[in-house]
């Protein structure tokens, strides 16, 4: 049996993984990070849970594990880097937007990679798609702020 018939998800053939299976891999994160703020389950716990109960053939499960871990382990240096860009005190802003400001903070910071854009926009519409009805206003402006500060060289007019 060769090393693709075990049902793990492959990259695409440039070696780059696919769009779509870095954004479901970003939803799931999301929404592991969503549960851990109500459950207090560990990260690990919650990480199982996801393998189990999501069809993950089609998701960046490299990219889940390192957002899912990463925004978690960092959860305290990232409040700080997002504090001075929110409209209102931390404790204040709604679970769902707080985790994707985290997500998109952690991806701005760590994984360069990732154009600034796509990180915005992703966090868009994870906002549109799971936050409240302005909440991607909200994700818009603190990602736009954040993204000068940690992607100066790539936010920077030509």
């Amino acid at each position: 049996m060769s090393a693709i018939d075990d049902n793990t998800p492959q990259p695409a053939p440039s070696g780059q993984p696919k769009a779509g299976d870095r954004r479901r891999a970003r939803a799931l994160a999301l929404q592991g990070l969503y549960q851990r703020h109500f459950s207090k389950s560990s990260i690990s716990d919650i990480e199982a849970e996801f393998m189990v109960d999501n069809d993950m053939a089609k998701v960046d499960l490299l990219y889940f594990r390192d957002l899912l871990r990463g925004v978690h382990r960092e959860q305290a240096d990232l409040d700080q880097l997002l504090e001075p860009y929110l409209d209102r005190p931390l404790q204040e802003v709604d679970a769902i937007e707080l985790a994707i400001v985290r997500l998109g903070a952690y991806e701005l910071k760590h994984r360069l990679d990732v154009p600034y854009k796509v990180v915005i926009n992703e966090g868009i519409e994870m906002a549109k798609r799971f936050g409240g009805t302005e909440g991607h206003k909200f994700v818009n402006s603190v990602l736009d702020k954040l993204s000068r500060r940690l992607r100066l060289a790539e936010t920077r007019p030509r």
